[in-house]
């Protein structure tokens, strides 16, 4: 698989097999991503994976806290505005549609949700942290490291779904985890085997064009 097939095969994946990940292959994808870009070599990323009893204490304190404010490291800017609010909008709709739960079950789409707090079934969980004194350049730089974990997970047959939601239990996990006064939690990834029996893993959401989104000068 190349890199241009990679990009278009990766795709956030809300169901997996029970399949366990072997260590060493989790340890290859790591060692492969730890080569993403990084400015002036900070490389401002640590990752904790889990697997087994850990990965299942860390749904069990999922389930104990309730999921608070993400902070000033907000996952959504508040009033999103167009287009993103609209892109928004489709792709939750899309997905919700797929797994058969209308606009009107609330209890529902909350249950579905509450699944980014079990990996959705992925036998591991990757969590990604960062010194909370790095600045917008290294957060983007965090970007492409998960970005190519992803990339290196769907090279060996593996699929991931990059997780936010992880961001508003950022305090209970410091504690969790014991990480460091200036560390902390920025997303999480789940990383297993794609069940494409799933309805909700045949979700493609739309991107916009090119023309919609560069522009050329001077060609």
């Amino acid at each position: 698989m190349n890199v241009d097939e990679a990009l278009r095969a990766r795709i956030s994946i809300r169901a997996y097999k029970p399949d366990p990940v072997p260590e060493a292959l989790v340890r290859d994808i790591l060692d492969v991503a730890r080569y993403a870009p990084s400015g002036g070599n900070l490389q401002p990323w640590r990752v904790i994976a889990v697997a087994g009893a850990a990965r299942q204490a860390v749904i069990e304190l999922a389930r104990t806290h309730l999921p608070g404010d993400a902070g000033d490291r907000f996952i959504y800017p508040a009033d999103l505005w167009e287009p993103y609010r609209s892109r928004r909008f489709k792709v939750g709709e899309d997905m919700y549609a797929l797994l058969g739960v209308p606009r009107d079950n609330k209890p529902g789409r909350l249950m579905q949700f509450a699944r980014n707090y079990e990996f959705f079934g992925a036998p591991i969980g990757l969590f990604f942290v960062i010194d909370e004194r790095m600045g917008y350049g290294q957060w983007a730089h965090m970007g492409m490291f998960m970005q190519s974990v992803a990339l290196a997970a769907q090279a060996r047959g593996l699929s991931t779904c990059m997780q936010e939601a992880w961001a508003m239990l950022r305090q209970p996990l410091h504690a969790h985890f014991g990480l460091g006064e200036h560390e902390m939690i920025y997303a999480g990834m789940a990383l297993g085997y794609a069940d494409m029996s799933a309805p909700v893993n045949t979700l493609r959401s739309a991107r916009a064009s090119v023309d919609e989104i560069a522009e050329f000068k001077g060609f």
